[in-house]
């Protein structure tokens, strides 16, 4: 055994280049990791092993690519990722037996690269939750402490990294799910810009906010990742027109004379001290290697979670119309006509926290009160554009706690669904205006991982590479390891 589980992707490229391990060794160890360690973390819902060893073999059969680093690299998929022959649920009891008849966009681009998909990761149903407890299937356990959230929505993905089961995933962030799940679990996850990857199969929640990124252990292979999942799509009327550059270029360790803000209101009250002091120091870090690090104001995101869950709830309540009982997915058997189909389906097929989403945002689109939430929402929604745009017109990028508490305890804040929301604090602003956003290991507080946020200007994530490359290379946190991966109490 390679102990793969314990490599980043550029020394498992280096094992599959040299012929020491083949990709369906590779890809048989990660499924027997998988299974090994899925009793005590339950990130996935399924495991796709018998395609995922016959891809691993043709990848063999036809010769591990020396120049493309991904070849032959297993990763896992969050499950509202539309999979061709590989059941997609959204983790959502009314797609419980969804068998896609087609790729997403970004899967085709996974096979385009060499990478290996061994399955599908748990998550929020439909991506709506921050602790990945809001599941049909499973409630998904965090890698560093199984009495802890992982968060969510995209807690399986980032836990399957953070426990060693896959060295890469993927996920979505729509306010956070990538972000807040990986500063949770002590690793790095990245949402791209708006539109910098594709949409086209992503089940969506919220068409102006949804992004697809990645989760790994480090940063230099989150760049490896991003670029081959990036660029146009025709499929896709949000996918923007850009080049997709080498995101791995910048990643040099030297970012003197960088002008990095760090805003008061991220650090304001319900900010834990332990989460506040991790990032102070982080600050300190940066200005030690040759950054100008200084506080600024963002006066409108304090806005930022009235206006995301009036904007979000009103788009899944568009977006989740089609799942009727009709087409696809679950039906219910208590009917005895067709409004039975539909009433019944939907309510014994969606959770609770879907329907409160669903209801949120079909009352915020009625006739008597759009103007006074959904628009008025839209409005602030652009103040908050103009904060960002302001601060960036004199620095490169903005830094800050990705959640304002380290991971929480399964069911505490659950039932709390102003706690829960309230939690996404820190990442929502950055979605709602489209920018680029990761979260890397910041730290340690309580004996869990504090992430740090680094937010940059559109289309600009070379940058947040660059800079998050530069604290990872000045400092250890990345290599720190929970329990489950052969870590220390």
């Amino acid at each position: 055994m390679t102990k793969a589980y314990d490599k980043s992707v550029e020394e498992l490229h280096d094992l599959l280049v040299t012929k020491e391990i083949t990709a369906e060794d590779l890809t048989n160890e990660t499924i027997a990791r998988i299974h090994e360690t899925e009793p005590d973390l339950d990130a996935f819902i399924t495991v796709s092993e018998d395609k995922a060893i016959d891809l691993a073999k043709a990848i063999d059969k036809k010769g591990i690519d020396s120049e493309n680093v991904l070849s032959g690299i297993p990763i896992g998929i969050k499950d509202n990722i539309v999979t061709k022959n590989i059941l997609t649920t959204a983790a959502s009891k009314i797609l419980y037996n969804f068998d896609p008849v087609y790729d997403a966009t970004v899967m085709e681009k996974v096979y385009q690269a060499g990478l290996v998909p061994v399955g599908k990761t748990n998550m929020d149903e439909f991506a709506m939750g921050g602790s990945t407890e809001t599941s049909y299937f499973k409630k998904t356990k965090n890698a560093w402490d199984a009495s802890k959230v992982p968060g969510g929505s995209s807690g399986g993905s980032a836990a399957s990294v953070a426990a060693g089961q896959v060295p890469v995933s993927l996920g979505s962030d729509t306010g956070g799910s990538i972000r807040q799940p990986a500063a949770f679990n002590g690793i790095v996850g990245m949402k791209p810009t708006y539109g910098r990857v594709s949409r086209f199969g992503l089940i969506a929640f919220a068409s102006s906010l949804d992004q697809i990124g990645p989760f790994t252990r480090n940063v230099k292979d989150n760049a490896l990742v991003l670029n081959a999942i990036s660029g146009h799509d025709p499929k896709d009327g949000t996918s923007a027109k850009k080049e997709t550059p080498d995101f791995t270029q910048g990643l040099t360790g030297d970012i003197k004379g960088m002008k990095i803000a760090l805003p008061k209101e991220y650090l304001g009250e319900g900010v834990q001290e332990g989460v506040k002091a991790a990032i102070l120091k982080a600050a300190d870090t940066y200005r030690a290697l040759g950054a100008t690090v200084e506080e600024v104001s963002l006066p409108h995101s304090k806005y930022g979670v009235a206006v995301y869950y009036i904007l979000a709830s009103s788009e899944a309540s568009s977006n989740l119309q089609r799942f009727d009982g009709i087409r696809y997915g679950y039906r219910s058997e208590n009917i005895s006509n067709l409004e039975d189909v539909y009433i019944n389906s939907r309510t014994e097929g969606f959770g609770d926290e879907v329907k409160r989403r669903i209801m949120l945002g079909t009352f915020s689109l009625s006739a008597g009160y759009y103007d006074a939430y959904f628009k008025k929402a839209g409005q602030v929604r652009t103040l908050i554009i103009d904060d960002f745009n302001k601060v960036f017109h004199d620095y490169d990028l903005i830094i800050g706690p990705t959640s304002p508490t380290v991971a929480f305890g399964l069911g505490e804040n659950i039932d709390d669904p102003i706690t829960m929301y309230m939690s996404d604090i820190l990442t929502i602003p950055v979605n709602l205006a489209g920018l680029p956003g990761m979260s890397i290991p910041g730290g340690f507080s309580e004996g869990l991982p504090v992430g740090l946020q680094l937010i940059g200007k559109r289309f600009d994530e070379n940058t947040l590479y660059k800079a998050a490359y530069a604290f990872e290379q000045a400092t250890d946190f990345h290599k720190k390891q929970p329990i489950i991966m052969g870590g220390a109490k």
